[in-house]
C-alpha cells in the first residue's frame, strides 16, 4: 500500500514533528462520523520476530484515543492517566494498522476511551482502554508575579 493508495481511500497525513514523526506517518480519515487513525507497518516497526513491535501498536492506540478524547470533550489539553492494552494477534510489515477509538464516558475531569486496533478486514490485533485527564491551565496557580 502506498501513500497514493491511502490518499485515494480518503486518508490524510496527520503532521506531527514530535514522537509520532518517529513511528509515522500517522493517517486519519472520518467515515460515517467515525474517526479512524492508522499507521502502515514498516521495516522500522519490526521486532525480533519480524512482526510489528507491540509498542508501535500501543502508541497508535494511545494517540488515537487521546485525539478521540479531545474530540469527545471539546478540550485541547489531556494527559494519559492509564492505558491497558491486550494483544490478540500480530500485525505484520506492510499491514495498514487501524484504530477506531470511541468515548465510553466523559466526566468533568476524566474521559474513558476504548479502541480496537485491527488490520485487513477487521482482524483485531489489539484492544486498548484508556483514561485521560483534562489538563487545566495551571500557569498562574500558586505563583507569584516575577
Amino acid at each position: 500500500m502506498t501513500d497514493a493508495d491511502l490518499a485515494a481511500a480518503g486518508w490524510t497525513v496527520m503532521h506531527d514533528d514530535g514522537f509520532i514523526q518517529l513511528i509515522g506517518p500517522m493517517w486519519h480519515r472520518e467515515l460515517d462520523g467515525i474517526h479512524e487513525f492508522a499507521i502502515l507497518g514498516q521495516e522500522k516497526h519490526r521486532n525480533r520476530r519480524g512482526v510489528v513491535q507491540g509498542g508501535a501498536v500501543m502508541t497508535l492506540a494511545d494517540r488515537s484515543c487521546g485525539i478521540g478524547a479531545r474530540l469527545a470533550a471539546g478540550v485541547e489539553a489531556l494527559a494519559t492517566v492509564q492505558m491497558d492494552t491486550y494483544f490478540v494477534d500480530a500485525a505484520r510489515i506492510g499491514d495498514l494498522i487501524v484504530s477506531r477509538p470511541r468515548a465510553v464516558r466523559t466526566t468533568k475531569s476524566l474521559i474513558f476511551m476504548t479502541t480496537e486496533v485491527s488490520v485487513g478486514d477487521n482482524q483485531v490485533v489489539a484492544t486498548a482502554h484508556g483514561v485521560f485527564k483534562i489538563v487545566r491551565d495551571r500557569t498562574d496557580r500558586g505563583r507569584q508575579p516575577s
